[in-house]
């Protein structure tokens, strides 16, 4: 099924437009009646119903259009209001001309042509509603309560008519400018994220190109330390404490070498299109398991309170190594204490990494992930940056906050999938 297409300036404008004509057109009906029933004014009544009953039926024409998925151009928005402009003219010509007090209406669609269509539509606009007030003062059907000074409560028609078009003038430009100011500040505000969100991409493509470089790069200096530290391993036989600080290291080139490979296979984009649906709590155990390994250092603690059900997750590579840098970050600012704890509702799963490092700096909290700015006197910032980027693509986000009993506590969220789902 065809998804309706979504509402363009123009759109949003015709919108209001015909909110405002279907307003103005009902106050215009109530005060000629009222003229008519009270004040007893003396009006060709028949031409003055058809003009109203046929701007009411272009009205709802104009809805039954916006219905349909062709986009309104400014042509078509400048004719809208070129036909306000008529019919007005044709009403005030039967309701006492330029001397209804209700004639400079006339600048309300001059006011908001002004603001909304380009310049040279405005004035088309500008020079309608000039020729029509200029035949309003040479030809009209005169009402003479209207030059008589009639007065209703005290108060002269046409001071009372001036009044009452002052209050209907100034609160339908008031709701139509606020309106489109606000379309206006929203449309900005969607550019600036779109621009935002290509200006990262780039950032990321040009990341990724240099670690594809730099992880061909690393394969041969890798495989040599491989082969140095088992020749080391056999001189050193007789030293049983250096062996295990060979076997250590050589779990360390195997693993960075691991990593290189599954970081080439995980390069087709057909597998990271299509994320794994797995249980949350035995893979953030297992990912937690092998990060370990590679910072054995570090004292690490995690919290999973006893709960009925298990969530589930969609991963990926990319979101392993998302959450690795989140640790490494941790365990570089408190490598005696790292806190991991997992909860979870019925819609999102949060993963809180807990420091006692020195927290985030102020003047850098709110451009972190945002662009390369690090936490550390060394970083560049690249890893928080692509941390944030693989995690906003799985539609979670992160967010640092300085712990209030000090260090830094990193709440990760991700959307919570249905088994066998896949976002």
């Amino acid at each position: 099924m065809l998804q309706p297409l979504p509402l363009s300036t123009p759109n949003r404008n015709l919108v209001r437009l015909t909110i405002v004509r279907g307003i103005t057109w009902t106050g215009f009906l109530a005060a000629i009646i009222f003229g008519i029933e009270v004040l007893e004014f003396q009006l060709h009544v028949l031409p003055i119903i058809a003009i109203i009953v046929a701007m009411g039926l272009f009205n709802v024409a104009t809805w039954w259009r916006l219905g349909r998925p062709r986009a309104v151009t400014d042509t078509e928005y400048l004719l809208h209001w070129l036909i306000d402009i008529a019919g007005l003219s044709l009403l005030f010509y039967y309701t006492g001309g330029s001397t209804n007090p209700f004639i400079t209406y006339l600048l309300v669609p001059l006011a908001i042509a002004a603001a909304t269509l380009p310049w040279s539509y405005a004035w088309i606009i500008a020079l309608a509603a000039a020729v029509s007030y200029t035949f309003m003062m040479l030809f009209y059907e005169p009402v003479p309560q209207l030059t008589s000074g009639m007065a209703f409560a005290g108060v002269p028609l046409h001071t009372l008519g001036m009044w009452l078009n002052f209050i209907l003038s100034g609160s339908l430009i008031t709701f139509f400018i606020s309106k489109m100011a606000q379309t206006l500040r929203r449309r900005d505000m969607t550019l600036s994220r779109t621009r935002e969100a290509a200006l990262r991409n780039e950032q990321i493509l040009a990341v990724a190109t240099q670690a594809a470089g730099t992880a061909h790069e690393l394969g041969t200096p890798l495989s040599t330390m491989a082969v140095l530290l088992n020749e080391m391993r056999h001189e050193t036989a007789d030293q049983p404490a250096m062996q295990e600080d060979i076997d250590m290291l050589r779990q360390q080139v195997d693993t960075c070498k691991k990593r290189l490979q599954n970081l080439v296979a995980n390069a087709d984009r057909r597998r990271l299109e299509k994320p794994q649906t797995l249980r949350a709590i035995p893979w953030l155990e297992n990912l937690i398991q092998r990060w370990l390994v590679l910072r054995p250092d570090v004292n690490h603690q995690l919290d999973i309170p006893p709960r009925r059900g298990q969530p589930w997750i969609a991963v990926d590579a990319t979101l392993e190594q998302a959450m690795i840098n989140l640790l490494n970050n941790a365990a570089d600012a408190s490598p005696n204490s790292v806190v991991t704890s997992l909860e979870w509702d019925a819609e999102e799963i949060v993963i809180d990494i807990r420091d006692h490092g020195p927290g985030v700096p102020l003047s850098i909290a709110d451009q972190l992930g945002e662009t390369f700015v690090s936490t550390k006197s060394k970083g560049m910032g690249i890893g928080l940056f692509l941390t944030h980027a693989t995690i906003n693509r799985f539609g979670g986000g992160v967010s640092l906050y300085n712990h209030e009993e000090g260090g830094t506590l990193t709440e990760v969220k991700l959307p919570r999938v249905q088994a066998g789902e896949s976002l």
